[in-house]
């Protein structure tokens, strides 16, 4: 398969979210009572970013008091369900129907946050300081690639995005394999490992979901250049969330490692 099929087969993006057709489509089947809104802006993309984010830090904030102060990790485990579950469901709902988008989005951020408050908290708990190190190198990164993204170093090209999507599947497929063993009491070990192995996997994790965030930016900015419908701006806030959320689980992860070591 050419590499020109293969991203039009795939995507050219690895997160689920977007796909070579999905601004484009939205552009050119704009709904009559969208128009009056106007089209997709950077700017505006970027204020919703903040909102889910602050949605995100608002309901987290609720499970990681609430393990503290009960100092029980049960005590979050059925909100972090609803969450985690729930989360899932939504951004299902936001992929298939972009137009509902608005109102998916900030649910899926809020539940999405609770589960997020609780696995922190639980991580906290073990590991003293290491939500903040996690947040820090996130927002770090985000802030890196974006840097290099603007300035032309770092450019989303045919192969590069192709490099990067084939990753990203081949990482939800073991995580997959992985989920699946568990049931029956296996499972692929240097995936959680604290050896030389498990950090290294863990590494390539964290580079190949940051890398993602390049491939989530050309998206943001092409949608915004063909004119998509305003509530894109959601879906792509939205999209930028399931890159950032994956980005952090997995810097808590390769930390949890390396604390444990």
């Amino acid at each position: 398969m050419s590499n020109h099929k293969a991203l039009q087969t795939f995507g050219r993006s690895g997160n689920p979210a977007l796909s070579d057709a999905t601004f484009s489509s939205e552009a050119q089947n704009v709904r009559p009572q969208d128009q009056d809104f106007g089209p997709m802006t950077l700017e505006g993309t970027v204020n919703k970013t903040g909102i889910l984010l602050f949605l995100v830090i608002l309901s987290a904030s609720y499970t990681w008091n609430l393990f503290f102060r009960s100092g029980d990790a049960s005590s979050v485990m059925p909100l972090m369900m609803v969450g985690g579950i729930g989360g899932f469901v939504m951004a299902l709902v936001t992929i298939f129907k972009k137009h509902w988008s608005s109102a998916t989005a900030p649910i899926y951020a809020l539940l999405e946050g609770l589960f997020l408050g609780g696995i922190s908290a639980i991580y906290e708990a073990q590991f003293q300081g290491i939500v903040i190190q996690a947040i820090g190198l996130t927002l770090g990164t985000l802030a890196s690639l974006l840097f290099l993204y603007k300035t032309g170093i770092v450019k989303p090209t045919e192969n590069f995005r192709l490099m990067i999507v084939s990753a990203t599947m081949g990482i939800g497929v073991l995580y997959f394999v992985s989920m699946v063993m568990s049931i029956f009491g296996a499972g692929i070990g240097f995936i959680h490992s604290n050896g030389i192995f498990g950090i290294g996997f863990s590494l390539f994790v964290v580079a190949i979901a940051a890398l993602n965030l390049v491939l989530d930016f050309d998206f943001i900015e092409m949608g915004a250049e063909q004119g998509a419908p305003r509530y894109m701006e959601w879906f792509g806030a939205f999209s930028l969330m399931v890159t950032l959320i994956w980005l952090y689980l997995e810097m808590l992860r390769l930390l949890a490692k390396l604390r444990s070591r």
